[in-house]
């Protein structure tokens, strides 16, 4: 029998020829994109998979001038307005696999997904959530899904900056694997060992990591847990900068490419 992340169920221990094959599960690929960068992830994740995709198409689209975006968004955040979207090709309630793509918009997910969440539609279903974003983690967005919509059974989040969409197929590829829908080694990913003073190796580390970045001038390491990976090891990293900590999240692969910061949540 096989595992699919939260719809894992045990198998009964009877012979083989007794055994009834588990029906396949439908599975659709959602997703709201802007700048097409998350619509580069959400193809990527109907290629590997096979599974059915639409975008999330707000009835009026948003401007790709950002400050414009950026002041609309705003003001539908602040109002708790919700924009109107156009109407689906395909009918969800007849999936039982959502992976909701969306950009993070001020840490959480964009508004046109919130007028998705919003309908019910996707209650009673499996979501499976990807993000992209210039800086922020999925921390928030994920805390927002399980607290305001408890309906939906929601997987762990994966998200990729948008600076580090060649680190994506793999970010991705061990998500599928882990959910049972693509073949590959299994790999459930170590807790962060516990919080320690950085070493001058750690910190030389997050230095580099860091240094690309201008937004983070001016923030040291404070600590560091670590865990090891297939691909090498990933650093949580409290940071502070002007009294303020953060956790950002680093990664040094074994191919020896300079290490580079994933996420930060402040």
């Amino acid at each position: 029998c096989s595992v699919l992340g939260l719809l894992a169920t045990a198998c009964a221990s009877k012979p083989k020829t007794e055994q009834a094959a588990e029906p396949a599960k439908k599975v659709l690929v959602l997703y709201y994109s802007v700048t097409n960068t998350t619509k580069q992830m959400a193809e990527y994740i109907q290629q590997k998979t096979g599974a059915d995709i639409e975008a999330i198409t707000p009835a009026n689209a948003y401007s790709s001038d950002y400050g414009e975006l950026i002041k609309r968004s705003q003001e539908e955040i602040q109002g708790n307005i919700l924009p109107e979207l156009k109407p689906f090709a395909h009918n969800v309630a007849d999936y039982d696999i959502i992976f909701l793509g969306y950009p993070l918009w001020f840490g959480t997910y964009a508004q046109p997904v919130k007028t998705l969440l919003a309908s019910g539609v996707l209650n009673g279903k499996t979501v499976v959530p990807f993000c992209t974003s210039g800086s922020s983690g999925v921390k928030q967005s994920m805390n927002d899904l399980r607290s305001d919509y408890p309906a939906i059974q929601v997987a762990d989040c994966v998200g990729v900056r948008s600076s580090l969409m060649n680190t994506m197929p793999a970010a991705v590829d061990r998500v599928l694997i882990n959910l049972g829908l693509i073949e590959g080694q299994n790999e459930a990913l170590a807790d962060y060992s516990a919080q320690q003073a950085p070493t001058a190796e750690e910190t030389e580390i997050f230095n580099a990591a860091i240094s690309t970045y201008p937004m983070m001038n001016g923030t040291t390491a404070v600590s560091v847990g670590s865990r090891t990976t297939s691909l090498g090891t990933d650093y949580k990293f409290v940071g502070e900068a002007n009294g303020a900590k953060m956790d950002i999240y680093v990664t040094k692969e074994n191919s020896g490419a300079a290490p580079y910061f994933t996420a930060v949540d402040r």
